[in-house]
């Protein structure tokens, strides 16, 4: 998903599918993205996405958590 900015409403979506989800202890995103602690690290995107989430030059976290929750689903179907 690439998107200009995000509602609040949206950051209050993936804080919810967060709380709700279940983590891998650690995971390799992709070939550069290696994330050690994946439950600590959403928790602390969910908290910079609050703060950045109308600002469209502070999106990453976001993208982050995207790309994150694809990948959780994804594995979840598998």
């Amino acid at each position: 998903m690439d998107k200009n900015v995000y509602t609040i409403e949206e950051v209050d979506e993936l804080k919810a599918w967060a709380e709700q989800a279940e983590f891998p202890a650690e995971m390799q995103l992709d070939k550069a993205v290696y994330i050690p602690d994946v439950k600590e690290t959403v928790h602390r995107l969910i908290m910079q996405a609050y703060v950045c989430h109308e600002n469209p030059r502070l999106q990453g976290c976001l993208r982050l958590l995207e790309r994150i929750k694809a990948r959780v689903e994804e594995e979840k179907r598998s």
